[in-house]
């Protein structure tokens, strides 16, 4: 068994086994007609489930055969353009080669002892970043595993610094439309039930800053403590940037931590175009950025930024066998100082892999091209009667819903939306994805790939209407 280990002696071997897999992956791609095949669950799992993992196929070429058969054949495919649903890019070529790199090498981020070279570029990789921010000389922060990583330990900071000994008494601010992570976070740090206070929004999904006012002030009356103003830069199901400036005013005014989850928006910070859209962030005392999303990066590729690197010493915990404190004084640089997990994958050198090779610039003109053509679509379907679209978009998603012109149920309208986006995925055609907006059910285009075009949102348009029509016939059908 020790001819799998990678090491000296089989170096060779492994150029040989990762070549296979990589070719096999790069005629995927190259052939991928649609980006799903349509099977169901009950169609995939007994293939899987018969797969007696105690009995192994001792050949990597056997086994890679067999994962044609239970994954890369059904797997959903990012790089098409016609997948329009959640928050995932396809990838660039340098950060898939870190990702090979990073893999083999297998460094630990935790300490300087197991990572060497790693820990630098990291390092440099967050200077780089608060520096595009804004955030000041004193700034610093660490990668993590993605945007609920991000929230957790930037909440974890602001409770720390809110210095209070009862944390019922906390309270963090954010928009109706914020992430779900917000409310998790909260939980996972002990506050109570009442913890979150949702402030409303306005027409274009963003946060009513008289309202939050209004909240702080109340806050601040009933005897409790304004904790954290979570502001976010690029809402999930709408792409809304809450009004940061503004924002930023009523936290200096009311002593409150202010964080800004830009895990989506992110992408603005290499702009050509809309850099414009992220004014205020500077003035944020924590940010969420993911790389993974707008930064064209695999999966997991996120930081937490803070202003003041003094506060991530709350996360700091020094054990004898790892980082002990002898090692502050010695200068040595230990990345568990200041993160939440211990054990961490090199996942800052895609990026840096991305930059070297791209350059900011790069990555900022694709993230322009789908803003842009999420403008394109927004007015696509502002002109077509058959939609009706939520907001015009802040970055690249589109949220609407057909509207059939014979029928005026919203509840049967609901249905019909339902329906259509499930049938559309089980025809593996396109892939979208859905939210409610009120009680009523919408669609939702997340546009993250540069290589879809305009005729391919108009194509989805067009598959989405069939779908509503054909249930809404058979409906009339059965209803007669």
């Amino acid at each position: 068994m020790r001819s799998h280990l990678l090491n000296d002696t089989t170096a060779e071997q492994y150029r040989r086994s990762v070549t296979d897999g990589v070719e096999r992956v790069a005629a995927k791609i190259a052939t991928t007609e649609r980006p799903f095949s349509g099977v169901t669950v009950d169609a995939l799992a007994p293939a899987i489930d018969a797969i007696d993992l105690d009995k192994p196929l001792h050949d990597t070429a056997a086994v890679l055969d067999e994962l044609e058969d239970v994954y890369l054949r059904d797997a959903v495919y990012f790089h098409h353009p016609r997948y329009l649903a959640h928050l995932n890019c396809p990838v660039v070529i340098p950060a898939v080669l870190g990702e090979a790199v990073l893999s083999a090498v297998n460094s630990s981020l935790d300490t300087w002892d197991q990572s060497a070279g790693g820990t630098l570029i990291e390092r440099k990789l967050i200077d780089w970043t608060t520096e595009r921010i804004g955030l000041g000389p004193a700034a610093d922060g660490v990668f993590t595993s993605g945007g609920t990583q991000s929230n957790l330990q930037a909440l974890l900071l602001a409770r720390e610094e809110a210095k209070t000994d009862t944390l019922a008494k906390l309270r963090i601010f954010a928009s109706e439309v914020s992430h779900f992570s917000v409310k998790k976070s909260a939980k996972l740090l002990g506050l109570g039930q009442d913890a979150v206070v949702s402030i409303p929004v306005d027409h274009d999904k963003r946060m009513q800053t008289v309202a939050l006012a209004r909240e702080l002030e109340r806050c601040k009356q009933d005897g409790l403590v304004p904790m954290a103003v979570v502001a976010t830069a690029g809402t999930t199901d709408f792409g809304s940037i809450d009004p940061l400036p503004e924002i930023a005013e009523l936290c200096e005014q009311f002593g409150t931590w202010m964080h800004v989850d830009a895990a989506y928006g992110c992408g603005l910070l290499a702009s050509l175009k809309h850099r414009d859209r992220l004014n205020g962030i500077e003035r944020a005392d924590s940010v969420t950025v993911d790389y993974h999303k707008s930064f064209f990066q695999p999966v997991s590729s996120s930081a937490v930024l803070v202003r003041d690197a003094a506060t991530l010493q709350h996360a700091t915990y020094h054990a004898e066998y790892l980082n002990p404190r002898r090692m502050v004084q010695e200068r040595i640089p230990n990345q568990v100082d200041k993160s939440l997990q211990t054990t961490r994958r090199f996942d800052a050198l895609k990026l840096w892999m991305t930059l070297r090779t791209m350059g900011a610039d790069g990555i900022g003109q694709l993230f322009d091209e789908v803003c842009e053509l999420a403008r394109g679509g927004w007015k696509l379907l502002a002109a077509d009667p058959r939609f009706d679209v939520v907001v015009e978009p802040s970055l690249s998603t589109l949220v609407f819903r057909y509207i059939p012109a014979s029928v005026t149920d919203p509840a049967e309208i609901d249905r019909a939306n339902l329906y259509a986006r499930k049938a559309l995925f089980a025809s593996g055609d396109a892939i979208v994805a859905g939210t409610k907006v009120g009680a009523r059910h919408y669609l939702k285009f997340t546009l993250l790939n540069p290589e879809t075009q305009a005729s391919d949102i108009a194509a989805v348009l067009d598959l989405i209407a069939g779908h509503a029509e054909q249930y809404l016939g058979e409906s009339l059908d059965r209803a007669s």
